[in-house]
């Protein structure tokens, strides 16, 4: 049989459990600000690396074509089929969620406008009658990512 004076030197005391309430406390605040930033942070590399993986596959077309004397840039239509300029599917922007690319217009893409955010992530223009022909791939949303801008502050996720 126990006795009562066993049952409590096995017990802790309320100064114990505060205390280690206190530390766990402080463990905390160290390691949780260390993680706020971190989906942010996967979000703009995400972005970055499809990004340079889109944009590269077009630089590879343009090769391609220059050598074999076609239009040196592909057209939104060969951009999104399959197999043709992508040898990957078109992940989703990272920030908004969604897939897709869209034809923009020359002032839109210089400006790297952002135009359906809800519908498309990605924006394409093309033109391979001007001097000297232009595409441009970007990001279609404004969210701002924690890549620098260059001049002190952050990018958008158009910006990239």
């Amino acid at each position: 049989m126990c006795s009562v004076g066993n049952i409590r030197s096995r017990a802790f005391t309320l100064l114990e459990v505060l205390a280690v309430v206190i530390v766990i406390g402080i463990l905390a605040a160290i390691a949780v600000p260390q993680f706020v930033g971190v989906t942010d942070e996967a979000r703009t590399t995400s972005a970055q690396s499809t990004l340079a993986g889109a944009r590269s596959s077009i630089a590879s077309y343009r090769s391609t074509a220059v050598i074999n004397g076609s239009d040196p840039y592909p057209t939104l239509v060969q951009l999104t089929t399959d197999g043709v300029v992508l040898k990957f599917d078109m992940p989703a922007n990272p920030f908004t969620g969604i897939a897709g690319i869209q034809s923009v217009n020359s002032s839109q893409a210089s400006s790297r406008t952002v135009i359906n955010p809800t519908t498309y992530g990605w924006n394409y223009y093309v033109d391979n009658t001007a001097t000297p022909p232009a595409a441009v791939f970007y990001a279609n949303s404004t969210d701002v990512t924690t890549a620098s801008d260059g001049a002190g502050g952050l990018a958008t996720a158009n910006e990239l």
